[in-house]
């Protein structure tokens, strides 16, 4: 139960402070939803950073890495949100700014995993 309540913990920071990022952000570009993009992509490198800081290390307990990776990072970034705003976009900007949006969500994302596993080898 405890292992639960820390998940649930990371997981209410991660979303509100994805809001936050989401609120501020979202507006600037009419066809590409920056705040979802920009959390996603910061997810993707944090979790790419504590995972291979846990696998290295003994850097995070067990309980640290839940309520980071677990719950933060969760909480944190959102594909349900994502897949909504690719129908959108589908819906009302055309397969050109769906493709985009996609691509460069997916190619970034996984970018930002590899480049957060390279900064915690520098640990």
């Amino acid at each position: 139960m405890k292992q639960a309540f820390i998940v649930f913990l990371g997981g209410g920071f991660g979303s509100m402070l994805r809001y936050l990022i989401s609120k501020n952000l979202n507006h600037y570009f009419t066809h590409f939803y920056l705040g979802t993009f920009t959390v996603n992509v910061l997810g993707c490198f944090i979790i790419g950073c504590l995972l291979s800081l846990a696998v290295k290390s003994n850097f995070l307990s067990q309980n640290q890495l839940l309520f980071l990776a677990t719950g933060f990072c969760g909480g944190f970034t959102t594909f349900s949100t994502f897949a909504y705003e690719q129908q959108n976009l589908l819906k009302t900007a055309g397969f050109l700014h769906f493709s985009v949006y996609t691509v460069a969500s997916l190619a970034v994302g996984i970018l930002a995993v590899g480049l957060g596993i390279w900064a915690a080898k520098l640990f």
